[in-house]
């Protein structure tokens, strides 16, 4: 039995899959599997895996589910000690999984390593090194197009870009898994903090370099689809994972940070695609949700940690610290 599945969630990405696959067959690690979760792609992504790569798993869902359903279904296929998740619009440097495998043996307490993402067009700018959630209520990626020289030691961080991640599966049943509320966007930020309640960690590892086109879905880094799943998905997150009392004491910070986003988006033209996000938000919330953290012991301590971590991101995120 292999040790790590890498799952590909897939949508009409068949002009990504060639250069990704071909990538992994030239691992330095063998010991792993690949299924690729077809999100009803209308494209040659399955006909060209099926023909060229018959020993890669593919589970067809039949129409576009999201990536958080796409991986969960992955991941419930699996059986091995990790997962691996990958965008399709990536491409693995040789070392990448050995790396990443590596880390997640040595640390016992992590429960995901990222890879350093590079700009695959750009590879001396990064795409990804980790990602931060802050009291405005913000997740943000700092090393966005930054050199990728700066990025050479491991980094603790809020949570992994699921766009190249491994997960110790055993955490993954205790914390759960991906929260399909979240069709896609912060669904791995939801998940990084959600363990992060549970007293786990995740890092950045820059050993693993993992190259990535970029919106290879989606179309764009703005957008009205984009914007609008990310303001809902992000009120969600906040009333599934603090207590009230946080959510109290970061509430001015909240605003702040809502009030700044929509004039943001207002200036490219998403207005009203942040607004109708937001109030999809509140609706979402208003109605009630049975995966919302209960804040035990374990969890109320490890919030009141994290707090503190939010307070430091805000200085992270306008570049103090």
């Amino acid at each position: 039995m292999e040790k790590v599945t890498v799952i590909i969630p897939n949508y009409n990405g068949a002009k990504f899959l060639q250069d990704c696959l071909r990538s992994l067959k030239k691992q330095t690690y063998k010991d792993f599997c690949v299924i690729i979760v077809d999100n009803g792609s209308e494209d040659s992504s399955v006909s060209f895996v099926k023909d060229k790569y018959p020993e890669m798993k593919v589970l067809e869902l039949g129409s576009n589910t999201g990536f958080a359903n796409a991986v969960n279904e992955g991941i419930r296929a699996a059986d091995t000690e990790y997962v691996f998740l990958l965008n399709n619009d990536t491409v693995c440097d040789e070392k990448a999984i050995e790396s990443l495998v590596r880390v997640m043996d040595k640390k016992k307490d992590l429960f995901s390593a990222q890879a350093k993402m590079l700009q695959l067009h750009h590879p001396d700018l990064v795409d990804d090194a980790g990602d931060y959630y802050c009291a405005l209520g913000w997740a943000f990626a700092p090393s966005k197009d930054k050199n990728a020289d700066n990025y050479k030691k491991r980094l603790y961080i809020t949570s992994a870009c699921a766009g190249a991640a491994i997960y110790r599966k055993s955490m993954l049943d205790e914390v759960g898994l991906f929260d399909e509320a979240h069709f896609c966007y912060l669904e791995d930020v939801d998940l990084g903090y959600r363990a992060r309640l549970y007293g786990y960690r995740n890092l950045m590892e820059p050993s693993a370099v993992v190259y990535h086109a970029g919106s290879g879905s989606s179309g764009s880094r703005h957008n009205a689809f984009k914007v609008e799943l990310t303001a809902a998905n992000n009120l969600y997150l906040i009333y599934k994972n603090m207590p009230f009392l946080q959510v109290l004491i970061n509430l001015p910070l909240i605003i702040a940070g809502i009030l700044i986003k929509h004039v943001f988006y207002m200036k490219k033209g998403l207005g009203k695609a942040h607004i109708k996000g937001l109030l999809s938000g509140f609706s979402r919330i208003f109605k009630g949700s049975d995966k919302r953290v209960r804040f035990g012991g374990r969890q109320a301590v490890n919030s009141l940690k994290l707090q503190l971590e939010l307070w430091l991101n805000c200085l992270r995120r306008i570049g103090i610290v």
